[in-house]
């Protein structure tokens, strides 16, 4: 049965010559999309990259890979939600699940190793070439062909809007710390919108980047739903939300009842052992707050079902996802232990970023008698005829982001560490 919320618009890839399926394919196209995000290295690799805690210290903490497949089984259960209860919606007019789906699977890809902070460092370093941004790199995972992988996917219409949390170009912001698209991006954007451009009233910015599809805020609601919820979950799990910590840091702020009470239904499931099964039942209460509306006007309307509806949350929910991260970020991001660690990692990046800059940056050739400190076929690449300091620059950068933590660690412990590499390290 033909979904009449979705057409050719929507099905649309940048690449129409470049066949993604045969003609026997079973599939649709969001469930190709879908399956190739699955299949790609970007996504296998999230497996030992940080969520909140290094990868590999644990195995019962999330990684990236395991917050993204919690991420998609929320998007989908809203989906399934709205469909329940929506009357603008039916059996043949209906969110696709299997296209939020492939945008929360996606969603983290373009993440560097050690979470957040592998991120701010990269985008620190890169700002003489435009900057790091971990949604942008997303974006060029899915588009561009790297190092000679197939990592450009040609995906629809959809799923590359699915993905856009941001929609302001680097050039077009004052120095921004994040929340960009790469300059050289203008072109994916461009054909997102169908080439039409944003009117006066969506400046760039944060007033632009509310301008989302339908699948993008499901995409970042579950995104918030999951991380909000679990990144307290594996606080609490990991010792750093002890029932005193969190008491005398409700102490100190200015909660209403209904903040006061959330925060003393978490200490009695801490006191009761059953953290894990109550924060399951808060996912279940925050996919339950979601509702579809009508959008009255957008520049985008009259192309795509995708732009007339708007995702709203009850107020309340919204407010206790907000208390939740609070909690996480003071508690846990800001404790000294994990800012040590974050330490280590700017350090670590910024080392392995200074060796790759004087060998793959600076010049334009390499010498006779180089070192190879990346793989050969990575240096093609870099050294490719056309690419000038600018392109030379955001390869290396793509090289440092796609590693894992373990990579980026064992690579710099190979090059400085006195001790570190012997056969068996090299393994």
């Amino acid at each position: 049965m033909r979904n009449a919320f979705y057409h050719d618009f929507d099905f649309a890839t940048r690449a129409p010559d470049r066949a993604r399926s045969d003609e026997n394919d079973y599939r649709t196209p969001f469930q190709i999309d879908r399956d190739r995000i699955i299949h790609t290295s970007a996504f296998r690799r999230l497996q030992s990259k940080t969520q909140v805690f290094l990868s590999g210290e644990y195995d019962f903490y999330r990684t990236r890979l395991t917050h993204s497949i919690e991420v998609a089984q929320i998007g989908r259960s809203l989906c399934a939600r709205l469909q329940a209860t929506s009357p603008d919606l039916g059996p043949d007019r209906f969110i696709d699940p299997d296209l939020v789906e492939a945008a929360c699977l996606a969603h983290d890809i373009g993440h560097p190793p050690f979470g957040h902070t592998g991120e701010r460092t990269l985008h620190r370093l890169m700002k003489p070439w435009g900057g790091f941004e971990g949604n942008a790199q997303t974006l060029r995972l899915l588009t561009d062909t790297i190092f000679n992988e197939r990592a450009g996917m040609n995906p629809t219409r959809a799923m590359m809007d699915a993905v856009l949390k941001y929609k302001s170009l680097y050039p077009e912001l004052d120095d921004p710390p994040n929340h960009f698209l790469y300059g050289d991006q203008a072109g994916e954007l461009a054909f997102v919108l169908d080439g039409r451009a944003f009117p006066a009233s969506l400046p760039p910015g944060e007033i632009r980047d509310d301008c989302k599809s339908i699948e993008c805020q499901l995409m970042d609601w579950a995104d918030d739903t999951a991380y909000s919820i679990n990144d307290v979950a594996d606080g609490i799990s990991a010792g750093f939300l002890t029932i005193e910590k969190i008491e005398r840091w409700a102490a100190r702020q200015e909660f209403g009842g209904e903040e006061a009470a959330h925060v003393d239904y978490l200490l009695d499931g801490i006191r009761g052992e059953k953290v894990e099964a109550r924060m399951n039942r808060k996912i279940g209460e925050f996919i339950a707050a979601a509702r579809l509306e009508a959008v009255p006007e957008h520049f985008l309307s009259d192309a795509t079902a995708r732009y007339r509806y708007r995702l709203a949350i009850e107020p309340a929910i919204r407010a206790e996802c907000k208390l939740y991260k609070k909690l996480a970020y003071d508690l846990v991001f800001r404790s000294h232990q994990l800012q040590q660690l974050d330490r280590k990692a700017d350090y670590l990046i910024t080392r392995l970023f200074g060796v790759l800059a004087d060998f793959y940056i600076e010049p334009e050739k390499p010498g006779p008698n180089h070192f190879r400190v990346l793989p050969e076929p990575m240096e093609t690449a870099i050294f490719a005829d056309g690419n000038g300091e600018a392109g030379r620059a955001r390869l290396v950068c793509d090289a440092i982001a796609r590693m894992t933590d373990s990579v980026a660690a064992h690579m710099y412990r190979r090059l400085f560490d006195a001790d570190f590499g012997s056969i068996v390290d090299l393994v």
